[in-house]
């Protein structure tokens, strides 16, 4: 996939059956999550936010993963479709994050009593969520792509540090979230009937993340090819 052009045949061909399997888990969540799992004998009908908020801040974990591997290969090895991913993801990032934070906001006022508490894991994650926006920030503030994207690179390997502490907060400190519940494969905590739409809106939410990367460094790649051919002809112009 290094090869521009390649990978624009690639991200042709994969984007439909994106699109399929988007629609296809969005259908299966929704009627599994809806329809077929049971109400929690504590929150009653509010635990269904579950489905939309738990993957929601899943992915927004593993586009800073994208982000910060992006930023990796990018310094390492200045290949130029990982400063295209990164580009790419920021945004996308920022919407998981954002759906994460309100969903999960909406989902503590009944079950907590309140709309937000300072705990780490909350904390963290509006951290997150300032790291996606000050990446878009920071690349929109060098006029040289280059330093651009050497910046964005290295703040997206810096802000990494910040997943662990997501990941393992609720275990660190004394926070509202309970512990893992999902990730514990050999004996999940969570019921059966409520674990099967959770991982079927996860995949939703994951075809849908990969779809709109795709999407977005298509984009990126003929934006800058476009780029290119206005300072060649500039350039012919003044010779």
């Amino acid at each position: 996939m290094a090869n521009p052009a390649r990978f624009q045949r690639f991200a042709g061909w994969l984007t439909p059956w994106l699109i399929l399997s988007t629609m296809g888990f969005l259908a299966a969540g929704l009627y599994y999550g809806l329809y077929d799992s049971p109400i929690d004998y504590q929150q009653h009908d509010t635990v269904r936010i579950m489905y939309v908020h738990v993957p929601a801040a899943w992915l927004a974990m593993m586009t800073y993963s994208t982000l910060a591997m992006s930023g990796f290969v990018f310094l390492v090895w200045r290949h130029p479709l990982a400063d295209v991913a990164g580009t790419a993801a920021a945004p996308i990032g920022a919407i998981y994050t954002a759906l994460a934070l309100i969903t999960g906001s909406i989902w503590g006022q009944p079950t907590w009593g309140t709309w937000w508490v300072w705990d780490a894991r909350l904390t963290s994650v509006l951290i997150l969520f300032f790291l996606f926006i000050g990446y878009i920030a920071l690349r929109n503030a060098f006029d040289d792509p280059t330093r651009a994207a050497k910046s964005t690179a290295i703040l997206a390997v810096v802000g990494a540090i910040n997943l662990p502490i997501i990941k393992f907060s609720v275990e660190w400190w004394n926070t509202l979230h309970q512990p893992a519940s999902v990730s514990r494969l050999d004996n999940p905590s969570i019921d059966p009937a409520m674990l099967r739409p959770l991982l079927l809106m996860a995949a939703c939410y994951f075809c849908l993340f990969l779809l709109a990367l795709l999407f977005r460094m298509r984009l990126e790649l003929v934006r800058r090819r476009i780029i290119a051919l206005q300072f060649t002809r500039a350039g012919s112009a003044e010779a």
